[in-house]
This record gives structure tokens, C-alpha cells and sequence, in this order.
């Protein structure tokens, strides 16, 4: 059959040689000027998406400051120093072994269900489903995860230790937990390409397993493996509040990470471009980023309230550092579901999640378990809740949304959707405290063996900001030496000026 073409077909009728070669040659500029325009919008999606994605990598490394700030607050001031080294390290030591191993053993495709095999030092990125802002966001979350850690073994471990399990937990342990459930080639996430765990996959959106349960399981074992620190705990057993020296460094963390957590939960869709419904709607994943934005807000204020009202109750004061960690951990709690529930549903996370973390620092006392940032009680407790509240309450629509191509798939059971999508949320936190503590405990383990944990009484008694770094951070007086500048002598100036004894200072002093 002989080929049509635009001439053979515009040529049998009454139509003159050159009107024919006229309107072939109209069609084929027409052809042209659309192909043009679509991969216009074409451009323009991709560069609204990755701009989306860059923000919000952005917003999580925000976190780090935040981390930076809350930590900071809640230990002594001769350690300050420390644990404000300690998060700048995640996020640099992090961001090497991440490149460098990380993401491959993450994102490495193809690869087998256990750990990614492609990509070491970002070799052949961009590739057709990674570019260089998705490498960036997930760096930004796997130093999230390292700085959770560096809360729970503050004021008591040497700074080695902070470099060797910073990179180790950055390169290895987190990649292979985010490979299992956030890659495509993962044996139990949502968004496998086959068929998935109980035919759904672990929901964990934005990471209560991934990152928050990883850094807090991690932390738990460091802290356990040390010991409390001297004085947590007294001749007796009884507990003694060793408190931050800063409330304000607490609320200001608390707020930071607040503000980087629309980064994380939001952001985790990665693109923003997308509808769900017919052209013209405002059904689309526009919609669902703005919904995850409000779930994420509900929950970290319900938790808040609740913890100030449970507290007060229970101790007999209105403490905001109390509140500030049952914020966080509405916030943690939520960060797996916060994309397929309703906002009710998120009030009811963070109310619970108040619960769990007061309940576990109760038992933390119990155990003499002491944890500064109370990260292992907040991250991992709260995000081991965060999962479980995704079984339960994970409504349909959104799953379906949200995880697309595959009709039927199980959802919340208490929305109605049967017992298999709680069934491997379930999997998920069994794998995940299993996983961590086969890695990070003999990790652990091995430090204190070689002496390289914790630091000597001499130097935990005087604080290591004096032993360890040069100094405090604060200039609590000047100093009492002459300064020379330029050349010139510089007269002391007393910091404080006292009465003396028995005399009344003039008036206005």
C-alpha cells in the first residue's frame, strides 16, 4: 500500500497544485508550532517541579539549624559547643558518605529488594528518573536522621564516635532502610513496581519509619550502651533533672523545625504538577500538598496542647520545654500518614502521640535510661505510633491518589479497609528496630570496647566545651589580662561591679 502523504491526500479533488502545496505546508507549520508548545509546558513542568523539590530540600536542611538549636538548649552550657560541632558534622560528614555510597545503596536502580547497586558518587545522575534536586532532598533527610541520633548521646561522647557513627548511619544503615521502602525496587514499600507487601506496601510517607524510628532506634542503643550521664540518676535510683541551660534555644529549635517540617511532609511529593481529576479541576496533587501541610500543622498542635494539659496535671506547672517535645513528636507521629488522612484523623495522631511520649519517658525513668533530647522516647516511640495510625487510619481515596495503578489496594481499618495495610506497618517497625540494632548496636558496642565512646569522668564533670574545644561558649566575664591592639595597651574593665559589704548603693545604681 502506497504511503499517504499530504499532497496524495489533498490531490483528488478540485483543488489547484499550489492551493494543495499551500495548506501542506499551513498543516506542517501548525504540526510544528504545537509540538513546540507542548514541550514548552513540557519544560515548564519539569522546572516547576524540580524548583518545588529544591525548596523543600531547603526547608529540611532548615531542620538542621533546628536540631542545632534545640540541642543546644537542652543540655549544660559547658557543653554547648559540643553538640552544636556535633550537628554541623551530620550534616558535613552526612553529606560525604552520603554521595558517596548513600544514595546508591538508596536509589540504585535496577537493583535487588534488599539495597541498591548504581549510582556511587552520583556516577550517570541526571539519569531518566533522578536529578541532582532529588539527590539533594534526600541528603537533606538522611542528616535529619543522623542529627536525631547525636541528641540522645549528648554530653557524655567523644567526638570520634560522633564521625564514625555519623557516616556510618548516613552510608549505610538509613540508605538500605529508605532503599526498602521508598525505591521502587524495595521488597516492602507502598510504590513498589511489583507486586507489594500484603498487596499494599508499608505507607510511610515521609518517613515515621524511615527516619524518625531509624534515628531514634539508633540513639536508643548509643545512650544505652554509655550509660546516663554522671548525676542523672542518684545514689538511691531516684531521677535527678539535669535541665538545658536554655529555654529559649528550645522554643526557638522547636520552631525552626516546625517551619522545615513543610519541607519534609509536604515536599515528600516531590512534584507538584500533577492532577487527579479532569482538566480545570482543583483536584490535584496542588490539593493533596496543601492538605499534608494542614494534617502536619493539626497533629503538632494537638500533641502540644495535649502534653501542656497532661503535664500540668502531673507535675503541677506549665513547662514549655514539656510542650515543645510533645509538639515534635505530634509532628513525628504524623510524618507517615500526614498525605492519606483526614485532618481529624491528625488531631486524634497527636493526641496519642502526646500520650506515647510521656508514656515512654516514663519509662525511660524507670530504667535509668537517660536521654537529654528524650529522641529515642520522641522519634522512635512517636514515629513507631506514626506507622501504626497509618494502618488505622488511612483513608481510600487518598491512598489511591497518592499511590496510583493499583484498584483495590488495601487501606485504613478503621476507615474500612481490612487489617493488611496495618499488618505491614507492623512489618515495618519490626524491621526497622530490627535492622538498626544489628548494625548500630555492635557499632556501638565496639566503640566503648576500644575506648572510644564516652569521655573520662574528669572531662564530663568539667564539660567538654572547656576539655574538648578551647573554651565555653559563652564569655561569661572579660578577661582579667591586658589586651594589646595595634600596638596600644588596653585597660581592663571589670565585668561586675559588687557593693561593698555594709554600704547601700547610691540611688539609680
Amino acid at each position: 500500500m502506497a504511503e499517504m502523504t499530504c499532497p496524495s491526500m489533498l490531490g483528488g479533488g478540485n483543488l489547484s497544485a499550489g492551493t494543495v502545496n499551500f495548506l501542506c505546508n499551513s498543516l506542517q507549520d501548525i504540526a510544528i508550532n504545537f509540538t513546540t508548545v507542548d514541550n514548552k509546558f513540557a519544560d515548564a513542568t519539569y522546572a516547576v517541579d524540580s524548583t518545588y523539590l529544591l525548596f523543600s530540600a531547603y526547608l529540611v536542611f532548615a531542620m538542621q539549624l533546628g536540631f542545632a538549636m534545640l540541642c543546644a538548649g537542652s543540655v549544660r552550657a559547658k557543653n554547648t559547643m559540643n553538640i552544636m560541632l556535633t550537628n554541623v558534622l551530620d550534616a558535613a560528614a552526612g553529606g560525604i558518605s552520603y554521595y558517596l555510597f548513600g544514595f546508591a545503596f538508596a536509589f540504585g536502580a535496577p537493583s535487588n529488594g534488599f539495597i541498591g547497586r548504581h549510582f556511587f558518587g552520583l556516577r550517570d545522575v541526571p539519569a531518566p528518573n533522578f536529578d541532582y534536586p532529588f539527590f539533594l532532598y534526600q541528603w537533606a533527610f538522611a542528616i535529619a536522621a543522623a542529627g536525631i541520633t547525636s541528641g540522645s548521646i549528648a554530653e557524655r561522647t567523644q567526638f570520634v564516635a560522633y564521625l564514625i557513627y555519623s557516616s556510618f548511619l548516613t552510608g549505610f544503615v538509613y540508605p538500605v532502610v529508605s532503599h526498602w521502602f521508598w525505591s521502587a525496587d524495595g521488597w516492602a514499600g507502598a510504590g513498589k513496581s511489583g507486586t507489594p507487601l500484603f498487596g499494599t506496601g508499608a505507607i510511610d510517607f515521609a518517613g515515621s519509619g524511615v527516619v524518625h524510628m531509624v534515628g531514634g532506634i539508633a540513639g536508643l542503643w548509643g545512650a544505652l550502651i554509655e550509660g546516663p550521664r554522671i548525676g542523672r540518676f542518684d545514689h538511691a535510683g531516684r531521677s535527678v533533672t539535669l535541665r538545658g541551660h536554655s529555654a529559649s534555644l528550645v522554643v526557638l529549635g522547636t520552631f525552626l523545625l516546625w517551619f522545615g517540617w513543610y519541607g519534609f511532609n509536604p515536599g515528600s511529593f516531590l512534584t507538584i504538577l500533577k492532577s487527579y481529576g479532569p482538566p480545570g479541576s482543583m483536584n490535584g496533587q496542588w490539593s493533596a500538598v496543601g492538605r499534608t501541610a494542614v494534617t502536619t500543622t493539626l497533629s503538632g498542635c494537638a500533641a502540644g496542647l495535649t502534653t501542656l494539659f497532661v503535664k500540668r496535671l502531673l507535675s503541677g506547672h506549665w513547662n514549655v520545654t514539656d510542650v515543645c517535645n510533645g509538639l515534635l513528636g505530634g509532628l513525628a507521629a504524623v510524618t507517615s500518614g500526614c498525605a492519606v488522612v483526614e485532618p481529624w484523623a491528625a488531631v486524634v495522631c497527636g493526641v496519642v502521640a502526646a500520650s506515647v511520649l510521656i508514656g515512654c519517658n516514663k519509662l525511660a525513668e524507670k530504667f535509668k535510661y537517660d536521654d537529654p533530647l528524650e529522641a529515642a522516647q520522641l522519634h522512635g516511640g512517636c514515629g513507631a505510633w506514626g506507622l501504626l495510625f497509618t494502618g488505622l487510619f488511612a483513608k481510600e481515596r487518598y491512598v489511591n491518589e497518592v499511590y496510583p495503578n493499583r484498584p483495590g489496594r488495601p487501606y485504613g481499618l478503621f476507615m474500612g479497609g481490612g487489617g493488611k495495610l496495618l499488618a505491614a506497618q507492623i512489618v515495618q517497625i519490626l524491621v526497622i528496630i530490627g535492622w538498626v540494632s544489628v548494625t548500630m548496636g555492635p557499632l556501638f558496642f565496639l566503640l566503648k570496647r576500644f575506648n572510644l565512646l564516652r569521655i573520662s569522668s574528669e572531662d564530663e564533670m568539667a564539660g567538654m566545651d572547656l576539655t574538648r574545644h578551647g573554651g565555653f561558649a559563652y564569655a561569661y566575664h572579660d578577661d582579667d589580662s591586658p589586651s594589646r591592639a595595634g600596638g596600644l595597651m588596653m585597660k581592663p574593665i571589670a565585668s561586675r561591679v559588687e557593693p561593698a559589704a555594709g554600704r547601700t548603693p547610691p540611688a539609680g545604681a
